[in-house]
């Protein structure tokens, strides 16, 4: 199985120290907008793909999910999500999540928040998640925007006075892989193209019902960095449905 960053004990520490990590779904600038596009859960199975924590997972659960897998690579996280209150309906997998796999239809819905640009094969990806999703059932995923992940740093250009002057977007069209350095570590991600996102869904059997680039929400304008957050996308959510 491969390693994940999220293991390494400096940068799991430091990550346990965000305001998403803390303070749970409400401390993640982009809930606010998710929240609205999450369909019904009552009786429904449930997949959430890149679960770390699992607030996901527990949320589904107490909206009336009668199953939810929540599948992460990442022991750590694990270990943090099933030490929080366990739903009997919550099943913890530690699995790589481009590689799990399940029977045909055996989901209503697919859940992923953050963890697609983790993944080498979005086309793979997405092909076996049409394959284990009920007809009808829903996809609902965030990544980091192509916009913030295309010129591979995923920083800002400052001035000589350490001001920000703008974000630098570069080789948008080259996709792959892109080495980063995030909460002092270096990480590899995957930049891909809004059009590739969009398409492959398009093109693998679903039918998209909103595209949606969140904006810090106003009650966390006054966060250190969020007005800046103002300045580029640094998010994506896409909700789609499997066609009949």
């Amino acid at each position: 199985m491969k390693k994940t960053v999220y293991d390494n004990p400096d940068f799991f520490t430091n990550y346990s120290q965000m305001a998403r990590s803390q303070k749970g779904l409400e401390g993640a600038g982009e809930w606010s907008a998710l929240e609205k596009l999450l369909p019904d859960f009552k009786e429904k199975c449930v997949l959430d793909l890149g679960c770390g924590y699992g607030w996901h997972c527990r949320y589904a659960a107490e909206h009336g999910a009668k199953k939810v897998i929540g599948v992460d690579l990442s022991k750590k996280m694990l270990q943090v999500a099933k030490e929080q209150p366990l739903y009997g309906t919550i099943t913890y997998l530690h699995e790589d999540i481009s590689e799990v796999s399940f029977e045909e239809n055996t989901f209503d819905i697919v859940f992923s928040s953050l963890a697609f640009h983790y993944v080498e094969s979005f086309d793979a990806l997405v092909k076996k998640i049409n394959r284990y999703l009920k007809p009808e059932g829903q996809f609902i995923f965030s990544v980091e925007h192509p916009v913030f992940t295309a010129s591979g740093d995923q920083d800002w250009i400052y001035d000589d006075e350490n001001r920000i002057q703008h974000f630098p977007v570069d080789h948008y069209f080259e996709e792959g892989e892109r080495l980063t350095n995030f909460l002092g570590s270096p990480v590899k991600k995957y930049h891909r193209t809004l059009t590739t996102y969009l398409e492959t869904l398009l093109t693998t059997g679903f039918q998209i019902n909103h595209v949606i680039e969140p904006m810090p929400p106003e009650d966390m304008m006054d966060q250190p960095g969020m007005e800046d957050e103002m300045r580029r996308p640094m998010m994506l959510i896409v909700s789609a449905e499997k066609r009949l």
